[in-house]
């Protein structure tokens, strides 16, 4: 596959909202609504931060999935999990199309909140950010990792840190509602019990590793997990990037989530599961017997792939979290002759030799098709 070409081609065919047929793999692209929840619908908790509660792109979205062409109905599903501050599935496109006909699985692409088309328009528009830009400059100086395409996020995270950590809990009663509507038969394009593992990217990995940890209802517990460029322990992550978040941004929540979330969530919300699995993943000392234990548990249901030269997501982060025996036997660290990132590990545009980035994807990515099978 020329995966330049293919990225191109089907940024060119994909439209959000409108069911699309790509002929050259006989896949359908159809789109489904979600309605997320401000408040659980049996404690009554709230879900949502009430000064985020405004925000309707949140709460009532859609979702693509990719279907085999032959296939009517489904029992058996990929979950593809995307990177932080996305605002389109353009990176996407391609790795959905190649698990789903590798695999012969429908793909769900899942938008975590405030991401995607889960955020207005206008946190991705230059001109509607230009003042917040402006000013944020006035404020924390020349900061040559402040962007347009991370200003809003930026802003957002320097206010409240503690939005990282909500926005993740509504995340993860979203997938709760998404796997119940899908196992329990309530979804249209899905047989009861439908099997559905997970492949996860960046902070989507680091998102599913503490949604299996949870379990709600023991939804996630027959699901197998392929991380790729994510998983890691917080503490670990560098998150400072003109395509994520500005240095002032990553500074406060670094130092937050590293002093300062433990006490502060004490007094906002009961320490329950969510709470428990996600400061595991902060740091490697906390709970490290309990965090090792579950991926251990894991076994052959967990499997990853690491980039040598992720600065975003270092390999090291992965083993601190997941422990070196589990890190050993079930990743494996790549690494690829042309210059790549984190954010962009397979470069379209044709800076590079095309067969290279065609061959490193067609590594990655047949690796875990063949696992996900």
């Amino acid at each position: 596959m020329n995966y330049s070409q293919r990225h191109l081609e089907l940024n060119a065919q994909f439209q959000l909202g409108v069911d699309t047929h790509l002929n050259e793999s006989n896949i359908d692209i159809r789109f489904f609504s979600f309605k997320s929840l401000s408040l659980s619908p049996k404690t009554k908790k709230v879900i949502v931060n009430p000064d985020d509660e405004t925000i309707n792109e949140n709460l009532s979205f859609i979702y693509p999935v990719f279907i085999p062409g032959k296939i009517k109905i489904s029992d058996k599903a990929i979950l593809l999990m995307h990177g932080l501050n996305e605002r389109n599935w353009s990176k996407y496109l391609t790795w959905a199309e190649y698990l789903c006909e590798k695999t012969g699985k429908t793909v769900i692409l899942f938008p975590i909140a405030f991401h995607i088309n889960r955020s207005p328009q206008s946190w991705s528009n230059p001109r509607a950010v230009r003042n917040l830009m402006d000013l944020r400059r006035q404020q924390n100086g020349e900061d040559r990792s402040l962007s347009f395409a991370n200003v809003k996020f930026s802003e957002r995270i320097s206010e409240k840190p503690y939005r990282f950590y909500s926005s993740g809990r509504q995340s993860i009663n979203d997938l709760r509602r998404l796997f119940e509507q899908i196992k329990g038969g309530s979804h249209s394009l899905f047989l009861k019990n439908t099997q559905i593992d997970i492949f996860a990217y960046s902070i989507g990995a680091f998102l599913a590793e503490i949604t299996m940890m949870t379990n709600p209802y023991k939804l996630f517990s027959d699901s197998k997990l392929f991380l790729f460029c994510g998983g890691g322990i917080f503490s670990a992550m560098f998150g400072q990037s003109r395509s994520i978040m500005d240095k002032t941004a990553y500074e406060k929540l670094y130092a937050y989530y590293l002093n300062e979330f433990s006490i502060e969530t004490t007094l906002k919300s009961a320490r329950d599961k969510i709470f428990n699995s996600f400061n595991c993943m902060i740091s490697p000392d906390r709970n490290k017997t309990e965090r090792e234990s579950f991926f251990k548990h894991l076994g052959t249901k967990i499997m990853g792939i690491s980039l040598l030269n992720d600065k975003v997501m270092p390999s090291y982060g992965m083993m601190e979290a997941i422990g070196k025996d589990c890190f050993e036997s079930r990743f494996k660290i790549m690494d690829f002759s042309f210059p790549y990132t984190h954010e962009n590990p397979f470069p379209v545009g044709g800076q590079f030799e095309s067969t290279e980035i065609d061959t490193s994807f067609t590594k990655v990515f047949s690796q875990a098709a063949q696992f996900l099978a």
